[in-house]
């Protein structure tokens, strides 16, 4: 790729041999002095090239062994198909996704009144400090941490309904817990960027320093109004993004 520096384009090779599976997981990666020779460069960037990779949480460096393709198992998030209007088998989109990947979802939760800043606001088409349910989440797989989000409901939508805090019934997921209370979710918007992750997240996490996260900002509508919006957090190691879209 013209002007890629050296020590991504050396990543983008290691990482393409490890989805493909010519370095399955628990491969031993080239050396820092074979990546020198095989690609004429510096140690240091030989070096850049491993960090990118494990900042990314798909190899992991063992002192005084090398650096090995980590053994994990990626769950798979099919953004088409992840949300449920049937009370058939779980309605929460996560649990589906640990399910696929034969692991046991669960999440840690904790939710409260808020008033919305600008920027949620804006998103969830309301005035600055209209109150807003904002849950906090963070997901587990079979006890590994491996996803956070905090969401953010209008209560003049949800106050005093049987789905006011969402954990507390027994539907989970927004299409299934707006359905409960008679408002059909008809899209569902989703933007995908990938940043460093924060200090908090990398604790949150359990992920290494200057590891890379995909961030979703995604808001649920129903008839062109939001109902619900929030701030996902995935380690890109961990998990693998599926977007099937129709062709209209």
């Amino acid at each position: 790729m013209p002007n890629t520096p050296a020590h991504l384009a050396i990543a983008a090779d290691l990482r393409a041999a490890i989805l493909s599976g010519e370095l399955p997981a628990g491969a031993k990666l080239p050396s820092e002095s074979g990546l020198m020779r095989q690609y004429d460069v510096s140690r240091a960037v030989a070096k850049w090239a491993i960090a990118v990779l494990k900042g990314e949480g798909i190899v992991d460096g063992r002192a005084g062994s090398g650096v090995y393709v980590r053994e994990t198992t990626r769950l798979v998030r099919h953004a088409r198909s992840r949300d449920v209007r049937s009370a058939d088998g779980p309605t929460s989109p996560f649990a589906r996704d640990a399910a696929g990947a034969g692991q046991q979802g669960t999440w840690e939760h904790d939710s409260r009144h808020e008033q919305a800043d600008q920027p949620i606001a804006a998103r969830l088409g309301i005035e600055p400090g209209a109150p807003v349910m904002r849950t906090s989440y963070r997901f587990l797989a079979d006890g590994e941490p491996i996803q956070l989000s905090v969401s953010y409901e209008p209560l003049a939508l949800t106050k005093n309904t049987l789905i006011a805090w969402p954990e507390d019934g027994d539907v989970n997921g927004v299409v299934a817990r707006m359905d409960a209370i008679g408002v059909r979710v008809d899209e569902v918007v989703e933007r995908v960027s990938l940043r460093s992750a924060t200090a908090g997240e990398v604790e949150a996490l359990g992920l290494p320093a200057r590891a890379f996260v995909h961030t979703i900002e995604r808001t649920y509508t129903a008839g062109g109004t939001p109902v619900e919006t929030a701030d996902i957090v995935l380690p890109g190691g961990r998990y693998d993004l599926v977007y099937r879209l129709p062709i209209g």
